[in-house]
């Protein structure tokens, strides 16, 4: 594009630029209610008694997962009458959800609305990818919109918060719950974080039509629990908590997202709903949250199993004292909370505290100004899965999709190639939709065998199974076939919550059928589906072409289809690095590094394995395309007298068809005394670039970028920063350095490191 013709375009690494054009540095410090709604606040807590200010603080669920509504029976409904209720989970449905919010409303003695919510996580019937394939598309703008579309449905559907988004770091591919989160990098966490929080609530400072509370999960360090098994303790320096997993929430929390959610595990043995050091000191005091904070399922209660509680008054009263609104169905509140109380009148205060927060909450939803605003049953029968949802799952589908190898040119498939199908997912409606599905049911997925059409197609085995009787017929069509495209991974109930594996190889009898069909001599792309990332060194090796397509919800196969066939160009990257083996876990990027750092000799003594080669089979970040990049003219500039620095580069497309590229920007930043990070992500961007044409791209990155905890407090010291900018953190491109002029530090509550927006200007 000629340089005249170019229009300049602000773009966002992490949609946080326009949250900080929102917010100053206290960006979580909360807006006052309008008088009168403080007021009426004021005036309903005066006029509660104990038992029915404890009532909102009680989440009970009204259904299960698989049959929602359930369970409101007429002593559910009684309890509501009591005002013994202030929220229900595991419901849905404009009409039935309408009549339990009337008997709120108009039998109880308050009429204070009640709070639904549900675990709307990437759809509610429209159903996206995973969250963690969402996060490999790199754009926040397609993790934004699939928030979005759940949102409408959810609230047209009566519901008016949802337990998402997940925002915990994994670095450990063995732990189930990955595949709803960003993965192991906390600057494309809190890059996501972000972008969900506003695709769920909009983009205003008061929630507006068709959007739903988001929650964001879980605070604590719930993904860095020991050996990757879920609900185990993490034991974590102060220094990489603040640097690393809290950075997401603190995003968040700037954001003004509506809820948060504490964890399940311990920390460093304190468990996370009785922490008053991490809720009420950090998130409350220090980032001034004052959202509302609720339980995860039965934790309270489970404050007893840990060992912190020896009854469950006494759980009651510490996950009280920690900030916790609101009890999710263990009614350990509802229970023990007011003899607690009555033992130690210095609760009552915190009583009070919650109670404001969660009717806040109710207030700002507007649910005391029209407790019916949610739920529209002529639209629930027209939105829920519309061709216009569908087909903004589609794109965010083919945005998630990673090529990660692609020897001899094996893809984009030639349409007079004769293509064998095999595997049993390439076929499999419900793992589409992934562990958490709200409403979305199998019958509304395309399938990579129905997207491809007329193709040879054979199951070959099962994902779990070791009945290898289907294998014959699997090898007799890549015998007739020119190509084999083999779909291999998990199923959708490998991954998820308590879905840890010790072994992320391929389960079942998947490796027999892959070895059979390498000895066809055929050659083979490998589509794989799974929640996580897999340890495929060994399976993968002579597979030329290997393409990573999660589950990516309804518009799946047709998506995979369109990129095999080359309708579509893969430009997503990794969110988590691929291991080669199950042993290397955890793993992750930005590593600090050794005296003896890993050296290929075998003799030298260095922080390597043995028996595996270094590094990841893929790198975080990594992705290919069906056309090439070159990186040229990197230029660093500062600016506002060296309190901000401008770091930019042409990105030239030197292959044959238009493709996106994610230009990633990583520091180093020395600090004396410490081992620092090898390098850490400050800012990406995807952009499109047709053949022959040349884009430029520039990141601002301020001081603030380059800090580290220490001493209770955000440090950036003086010296150098190395800069690198590439297409993956392994495929550095370009290199340069910029200098900071004097140390500085500040407080707890401002933003730091990976938290901060990343400008990014594109011409």
């Amino acid at each position: 594009m000629p340089v005249e013709l170019r229009r300049r375009e602000v773009l966002v690494a992490g949609t946080l630029l326009a949250v900080a054009a929102r917010f100053p540095a206290l960006a979580s410090v909360p807006t006052p209610l309008p008088a009168a709604d403080q007021r009426r606040i004021d005036r309903l807590i005066a006029a509660m008694t104990l038992d029915e200010k404890i009532g909102q603080m009680v989440q009970v669920a009204g259904g299960r997962q698989v049959a929602l509504n359930s369970r409101l029976d007429s002593a559910a409904l009684d309890r509501v009458r009591a005002g013994r209720i202030g929220s229900f989970l595991h419901v849905a449905g404009a009409e039935p959800l309408r009549e339990l919010q009337r008997v709120a409303v108009e039998e109880s003695r308050h009429g204070i609305p009640l709070l639904f919510a549900m675990d709307v996580v990437h759809g509610y019937r429209t159903i996206f990818p995973v969250p963690l394939a969402l996060a490999a598309s790199f754009d926040p703008a397609v993790a934004e919109d699939a928030a979005r579309v759940a949102a409408v449905e959810a609230s047209v559907s009566g519901l008016h918060w949802t337990f998402a988004p997940m925002i915990d770091i994994a670095r450990d591919a063995r732990w189930g719950r990955v595949v709803e989160g960003a993965g192991e990098d906390p600057h494309l966490g809190a890059t996501m974080a972000v972008a969900q929080v506003r695709g769920f609530e909009g983009r205003g400072t008061d929630l507006g039509e068709d959007a739903v509370l988001a929650c964001v999960k879980h605070l604590g360090a719930y993904g860095a629990g020991m050996g990757g098994r879920d609900y185990d303790t993490a034991d974590l320096s102060e220094r990489t908590l603040r640097e690393v997993y809290l950075q997401p929430f603190h995003a968040a929390a700037r954001a003004r997202a509506g809820t948060m959610m504490t964890a399940f595990n311990d920390l460093a043995g304190v468990p996370t709903t009785g922490n008053a050091d991490l809720v009420r000191g950090i998130l409350r005091d220090q980032w001034h949250y004052q959202g509302l904070v609720v339980s995860d399922w039965n934790a309270i209660r489970e404050l007893i199993d840990h060992g912190a509680a020896s009854t469950p008054a006494e759980a009651a009263a510490l996950a009280l004292r920690a900030s916790v609104d609101m009890d999710m169905t263990s009614d350990t509140y509802a229970e023990y909370l007011a003899p607690a109380v009555a033992a130690d009148p210095t609760l009552l205060p915190l009583v009070d505290e919650a109670v404001q927060r969660i009717l806040t909450t109710k207030t700002k939803l507007g649910l005391f100004d029209d407790p019916y605003r949610f739920g529209d049953p002529e639209r629930e029968r027209t939105v829920l899965g519309s061709a216009d949802h569908r087909a903004r799952a589609r794109r965010a589908a083919e945005q998630s999709i990673v090529l990660l190898r692609n020897e001899g040119g094996v893809l984009p498939l030639r349409p007079a190639q004769r293509v064998a199908l095999i595997g049993a997912l390439a076929d499999d409606a419900r793992s589409t939709i992934g562990s958490w599905k709200a409403r979305g049911v199998p019958e509304d997925s395309v399938t990579l065998r129905a997207a491809l059409g007329d193709v040879t197609y054979a199951p070959g085995v099962a994902p779990r199974g070791e009945d290898v009787s289907g294998i014959p017929a699997a090898i007799a069509a890549a015998e007739g076939a020119d190509v084999v495209v083999l779909a291999l991974g998990e199923d959708w109930d490998h991954s998820g919550e308590a879905r840890s594996r010790a072994d992320i190889t391929l389960p079942g009898a998947q490796m027999t059928l892959l070895d059979a069909l390498k000895a066809t001599g055929k050659p083979i792309v490998a589509v794989l589906m799974n929640g996580r990332p897999l340890a495929l060194e060994s399976a993968l090796a002579d597979v030329p072409a290997v393409v990573e397509t999660w589950f990516g919800g309804n518009e799946a196969g047709a998506a995979i289809a369109a990129v095999l066939r080359g309708e579509v160009n893969p430009g997503g990257r990794l969110p988590m690095g691929m291991p080669r083996t199950s042993g290397q876990v955890p793993q992750f990027y930005a590593h600090v590094p050794t005296g003896r750092p890993a050296n290929p000799d075998l003799s030298v003594d260095s922080a390597r394995y043995h028996d595996t080669d270094i590094g990841p089979l893929f790198p975080f970040g990594h992705g290919l395309s069906y056309t090439s990049f070159e990186y040229a003219d990197l230029a660093i500039t500062r600016i506002d007298g060296g309190a901000r620095h401008r770091i930019g580069c042409s990105i030239t497309n030197t292959g044959p068809v238009a493709g996106d590229e994610v230009v990633q920007l990583y520091v180093r930043v020395a600090v004396p005394g410490l081992a620092r990070p090898a390098r850490e992500l400050r800012g990406f961007t995807r952009l499109t670039i047709a053949p022959g044409a040349t884009r430029l791209v520039t990141f601002i990155l301020r001081n603030h970028h380059f800090a580290h905890w220490a001493d209770d407090q955000w440090r950036v010291p003086a010296g150098r920063v190395e800069v690198m900018i590439g297409a993956s953190s392994a495929d550095i491109r370009l290199t340069g350095a910029l200098s900071v002029d004097r140390e500085f530090n500040w407080p707890a509550y401002d933003g730091a490191g990976a938290a901060l927006f990343t400008p990014v200007e594109i011409l």
